[in-house]
């Protein structure tokens, strides 16, 4: 009797703390992955996987979610879109500001705050930096970021802790690498932050001109944890449990001939990954161009296709919390 009665204490220890981690999130804006706590990204990872089961449910059928999208997008708008048209919500918002009248020359400030009066969310992605903080300041209503310029993609890297979970088995002491453009790569500076809370090492590969920022390794470096740099991707193949392969952003170059120097600079092939650990997986924010051969889509070790399946449960689960419906 004292057995059970203990264990009873416990799960109403463990109840009473999801119910507090839940509580906190109901309103919070998500601008940066570190807006969230360890706690906070493990409960939206346990609420992602039971909406993964049951995908449809219209928990949000008196919400509207404001899908406004400053920069292209497939998807993260199209699995944002899908999350809430799977729990009810309605949709509304646009993908092309040249037909808002940001073109008659409206401020971003007028448009949050009209668009604010007109949802219970916003979802915004701007090609500026900082442009989703100042969206957060300035609306009435809680504000996903779904991509500021180089800076941060939250939700991206929310669902990429998803997959890593899914196929490792769990998130810690896990070596994680990252290929490509880890300059402007913002999805790769949110998922760095994010894994710093799981004891992960870093291996970072990509040539001089687009290496990891200063201010990303100084957040490694402050948390005790270690990263390498390389510029040979076969060196890392061998230990790697996550290969997070990046395209080189052309949208983001001032100089085309910077470009072109640096485009093709990586390329994984399925002869590449000879060697690998039998369970380590390939995983892509997408969209790719030509770093992951088509080839290697069906070796065991490809992951990105169903990586952007998972965008939306984690969506699902991020807007159900952020507007108190779980």
């Amino acid at each position: 009797m004292k057995v059970v009665f203990f264990i009873n204490v416990e799960i109403i220890i463990v109840k009473k703390q999801i119910l507090n981690i839940m509580a906190n999130l109901k309103g919070k804006n998500l601008i940066s992955i570190t807006d969230y706590t360890k706690e906070e990204y493990l409960q939206i990872l346990a609420l992602a996987s039971e909406f993964e089961k049951q995908p449809k449910q219209p928990i949000l059928s008196d919400k509207v979610v404001a899908s406004i999208f400053f920069e292209p997008s497939t998807r993260t708008r199209l699995s944002f879109e899908s999350a809430a048209n799977m729990l009810g919500a309605r949709v509304i918002g646009f993908s092309n500001p040249a037909a808002t009248s940001l073109q008659k020359g409206e401020s971003l400030h007028d448009t949050i705050q009209m668009v604010s009066s007109y949802s219970d969310l916003i979802v915004m992605r701007h090609p500026r930096d900082g442009a989703a903080r100042y969206a957060s300041e300035v609306a009435s209503v809680p504000v996903i970021n779904a991509g500021d310029g180089a800076n941060q993609h939250p939700t991206q890297c929310m669902l990429d802790l998803y997959s890593i979970q899914k196929t490792q088995g769990g998130l810690d002491n896990l070596h994680i690498t990252m290929v490509g453009d880890l300059k402007y790569g913002r999805t790769v500076h949110s998922l760095v932050q994010a894994m710093c809370n799981f004891n992960a090492t870093f291996h970072f590969v990509s040539p001089e001109e687009l290496k990891m920022p200063s201010s990303v390794k100084m957040h490694i470096k402050n948390m005790g944890l270690e990263y390498y740099q390389y510029t040979k991707l076969e060196d890392v193949i061998p230990f790697s449990d996550i290969i997070y392969m990046t395209r080189i952003q052309r949208e983001r170059f001032s100089d085309p001939l910077e470009y072109e120097r640096v485009k093709d600079c990586y390329i994984l092939d399925a002869a590449t990954l000879k060697g690998c650990k039998p369970n380590m997986k390939v995983l892509h924010p997408l969209p790719r161009v030509n770093e992951i051969a088509t080839d290697v889509d069906k070796t065991p070790y490809a992951y990105y296709f169903q990586q952007a399946q998972n965008g939306v449960y984690v969506r699902q689960a991020l807007m159900a919390a952020i507007l108190g419906v779980k």
